[in-house]
C-alpha cells in the first residue's frame, strides 16, 4: 500500500493544470462527473471575478484508472486553463503588497513578479480540488462526509445554529445561496456589503466552516507531532493563500473558560449504537490527543481580504526602488466563498491520507475487511465481562 500522496503543477495562466494522486487503491469506482461538480462548486460565489466567466473547469484522467476503475497506480489528471496567455502578458514591476510577489523575488532573485505570481495564485487551487474530488471518493465509500460553507463575509455573521437548523437539507440550502452559507436570510445583506465594496475599489474577507462527519475513532496518532491530526488539518487549512487564522471546535473561546466547561464528557452510549461509549458536547471539534473521537470534526478559517484591489495600494518600484502603487490585475471583490470548498477539499486529502494510513490495504476489499474489524473492536471496547 503506498502512502496517499499528492502534488500539483502549472500556472496561473499556463496551458494546465497538473495533478498526481498516489495511494487510492485498486478497485474505487471513480465518478468523474463528481469531481466535476467539486470544481464547479469552487467557481461559484457571489464577487467573483472576470476569470470565473472564462473558464468552465473540467477534469481530465490522465492515468490510473481502466474500465471506471481504478487500477492502484499513480492518478495523473489536467485541468485545463482556456485563459493560457502567460507569454502574453507584460512584465509587472510594482510588487502588491499581500500577494507573494516581492518576498519571491527575494527568495529566488527574479527581476519579474510574475513568474512568481503565476505559479502563487489561488489558481492553483483548483488542482487541489480536483486531487481531492479523487480521494473522498474513498472516505465517502465508508460514509465519511466533508462539508464546507460560509460563515461570515465582512463582519457580517450567519446564524450560529446555521448547520443545525438546515439539518439533512444542508446541501441543498448551501447550493441556493451565493455565497454557499446555509443562511439564506443573510444572502442580501452580503450582497449589499460586496456592491458597496466594489464601488469602493476594494475587497472583502471572512470565515468559513468545514465539518466532517461519519469519521470513526482513533484516526491520526497521539505517538508523534508528525501524526497528530489536529496538526495536519490546521496545516493543510494553513496552505490555502489567504488563510490566516484556524480554529478546531469551540477554538479561542477555550482560553476564556474553566476545564469543566471546555472538555466533552464520556458518557455511555444507547443500546444500538456502534459504541460503548458517547459524548454529551463536541467542545473539541471531535480531536482529542491528535485522534479523531468519533464526533463530527469541526474546524474554522479565516481568509484575508484579496490584496488585488482595484484602489491600490503603497509599493516601491524593483527597477528604480521609487515609492509608486500597485497595479491593479483583474480579481474578486471576494473568494471566501470558493475558499470554503478550497478548504473542504484540503480536509477530504488529509482525512483521506490518515483512513488509509489506519486502514491500508491495496484494493478497495482490503480495506472494507480492515475498516469491519476495527468497527468490531469499537463495538467490544467497554462490553468485555470483567477478565477478559
Amino acid at each position: 500500500m503506498t502512502k496517499l500522496q499528492w502534488r500539483t503543477a502549472g500556472e496561473s495562466h499556463g496551458p494546465t493544470l497538473i495533478g498526481i494522486v498516489e495511494g487510492i487503491p485498486a478497485g474505487l469506482a471513480l465518478d468523474v462527473g463528481r469531481i466535476d461538480e467539486e470544481l464547479a462548486r469552487r467557481q461559484l460565489g457571489y464577487g467573483r471575478g472576470g476569470r470565473m466567466r472564462i473558464e468552465t473547469d473540467r477534469v481530465e484522467i490522465l492515468s490510473g484508472w481502466k474500465g471506471g476503475l481504478t487500477i492502484g497506480g499513480p492518478i495523473a489528471f489536467a485541468v485545463r486553463n482556456k485563459d493560457a496567455v502567460i507569454e502574453k502578458l507584460p512584465t509587472p514591476t510594482n510588487p502588491r503588497p499581500g500577494h507573494a510577489d516581492l518576498a519571491g523575488c527575494q527568495k529566488w532573485g527574479h527581476r519579474d513578479p510574475r513568474a512568481v505570481l503565476e505559479r502563487a495564485s489561488a489558481r492553483e487551487t483548483a488542482a487541489r480540488v480536483a486531487a481531492a474530488g479523487i480521494a473522498r471518493q474513498v472516505l465517502e465509500a465508508f460514509g465519511v462526509e466533508v462539508f464546507g460553507f460560509l460563515t461570515s463575509l465582512g463582519g457580517l455573521e450567519c446564524r450560529p445554529d446555521a448547520w443545525d437548523v438546515a439539518g439533512e437539507e444542508r446541501a441543498a440550502i448551501r447550493a441556493s445561496s451565493g455565497f454557499l452559507s446555509l443562511d439564506p436570510g443573510a444572502d442580501q445583506a452580503m450582497r449589499d456589503l460586496v456592491d458597496e465594496t466594489k464601488k469602493a475599489q476594494d475587497s472583502l474577507g471572512g470565515t468559513f466552516e468545514v465539518r466532517a462527519t461519519g469519521c470513526p475513532p482513533g484516526l491520526g496518532s497521539s505517538s508523534s507531532a508528525q501524526e497528530r491530526l489536529t496538526g495536519l488539518l490546521g496545516g493543510a487549512l494553513f496552505s490555502i493563500p489567504a488563510i490566516k487564522g484556524v480554529e478546531v471546535g469551540i477554538g479561542f473561546e477555550v482560553a476564556r473558560r474553566r476545564g469543566s466547561e471546555v472538555h466533552d464528557p464520556i458518557v455511555p452510549s444507547v443500546d444500538g449504537e456502534p459504541s460503548a461509549f458517547s459524548r454529551e458536547s463536541n467542545r473539541a471539534g471531535g480531536l482529542e490527543g491528535g485522534m479523531t473521537t468519533g464526533e463530527p470534526i469541526v474546524l474554522r478559517a479565516a481568509m484575508k481580504p484579496i490584496p488585488s484591489i482595484r484602489i491600490g495600494m503603497p509599493t516601491v518600484d524593483l527597477h528604480t526602488g521609487e515609492a509608486t502603487r500597485a497595479t491593479y490585475q483583474r480579481s474578486d471583490v471576494t473568494s471566501v466563498p470558493a475558499c470554503s470548498v478550497v478548504g473542504e477539499a484540503m480536509v477530504a486529502l488529509v482525512l483521506a491520507e490518515v483512513f488509509l494510513d489506519k486502514y491500508g490495504g491495496d484494493s478497495m476489499d482490503q480495506v472494507k475487511a480492515a475498516v469491519e474489524h476495527h468497527r468490531s473492536e469499537c463495538a467490544a471496547l467497554g462490553r468485555q465481562k470483567p477478565g477478559l
